[in-house]
């Protein structure tokens, strides 16, 4: 009696294709946690083999020697997205409630080893206040200064002067406005100025009069051997007579002064002032 042939096992080969693609989406997913790039680089290098084997020839080198297992490839690429999509589902719903309770945790309980972070605050930034300013009236009384003032008098020799009316001051009150700032006057403004007592101006008289000159003495003299025309001195009778201390030549010389009552025969009196010889 023959022994029938033993079939390869389906269960087995069940088994087989179960854990490819359980490792095709744990790779997937292994990928999409390390870098989503990498998911997607492995993607498009897996659909391009099967689209390859699909489109053009088979590839035995990679165990695509069929157009079946170029399906099978497309197949893995989609499966390989699958695990990196899901793992990524997976990762941010973990993440949300780690998150929310860490945040209720912080509300709720103090860390002790937490270093306290303290943000640094604008100081609020002060208005000035306004400077106090006031205003004020005073009165204050104050001497009102006399003028001075002189007029000529003919009465009066040149040279000399005369008090005529003599000066006073005045007196007036004087109302002033100040502006004070935190107390101190600052300006001060005069608003009325009231005159109590009007002052005096002070009058000189200054002369003007020119002196007569003084008279000449005159000395009578005999007038034996004197000219006639002449007296104060005796005048020779001569030739030329010449004041002494002149610059004549003489003969005769007379010391003067002399003054002249007659005619000047001589000449003696330069100036005609009468005086000759002065």
């Amino acid at each position: 009696m023959s022994n029938p042939k033993k079939t390869p096992g389906k269960p087995r080969r069940g088994w087989l294709i179960l854990g490819i693609i359980v490792g095709v989406l744990v790779l997937g997913g292994v990928l999409a946690r390390w870098s989503p790039v990498a998911i997607v680089l492995a993607f498009l290098v897996v659909a391009g083999l099967a689209i390859f084997v699909l489109v053009a020839r088979p590839l035995p080198m990679l165990g695509l020697r069929s157009r079946g297992s170029g399906f099978a490839a497309l197949g893995l690429a989609v499966l390989l997205v699958a695990g990196g999509g899901v793992a990524g589902a997976a990762t941010r719903t973990t993440d949300a409630p780690t998150a929310a309770a860490l945040n209720l945790v912080g509300d709720t309980v103090p860390r002790a080893s937490a270093t306290p972070t303290h943000t640094p605050t604008a100081a609020p930034k002060r208005t000035p206040s306004p400077t106090p300013t006031t205003f004020k009236v005073v009165t204050e009384r104050i001497t009102v200064p006399f003028e001075q003032t002189t007029v000529e008098d003919s009465q009066l020799d040149q040279g000399t002067t005369a008090l005529v009316t003599a000066g006073a001051a005045g007196a007036a009150v004087v109302t002033y406005r100040l502006t004070l700032v935190n107390g101190v006057e600052v300006a001060r403004d005069a608003v009325k100025e009231v005159v109590g007592l009007a002052p005096v101006a002070e009058v000189t008289s200054v002369g003007t009069r020119v002196p007569a000159p003084a008279p000449v003495p005159l000395v009578q003299q005999d007038n034996s051997g004197c000219h006639p025309s002449y007296t104060g001195a005796c005048v020779p009778f001569a030739s030329d007579v010449d004041c002494e201390g002149g610059g004549g030549n003489g003969p005769g010389y007379v010391t003067g002064p002399v003054q002249v009552i007659g005619h000047d025969e001589y000449q003696l009196d330069r100036d005609g002032d009468g005086i000759a010889c002065d």
